[in-house]
């Protein structure tokens, strides 16, 4: 019967820590929650300000002239390829 009683003092020893996470835990989350609220609005404005500097520096009349249209085809084969031959 003693194995009983050790295990009977670690089942409620285990216990009491249960139960302490189970108190503490609303509190974390719900602190948690405010923390990604406030995250979440700071993200928003920091959208908002790169938006507008984005809006700033290229407005929609001026389109980029610097960008190259793509190519269909690429020109010749690409450096340290080797060429195919009839053997192959």
């Amino acid at each position: 019967m003693e194995i009983f009683g050790g295990f009977m003092v670690m089942l409620s020893i285990l216990g009491f820590f249960l139960a302490v996470l189970w108190f503490i835990l609303p509190f974390v989350v719900f602190a948690m929650k405010g923390k990604l609220d406030r995250a979440c609005e700071l993200l928003e404005t920091v959208d908002q300000r790169l938006a507008a500097i984005d809006r700033r520096l290229n407005p929609p009349g001026n389109a980029c002239t610097d960008t190259a249209p793509p190519a269909d085809k690429p020109e010749g084969t690409p450096s340290g390829v080797p060429e195919a031959t009839a053997e192959e």
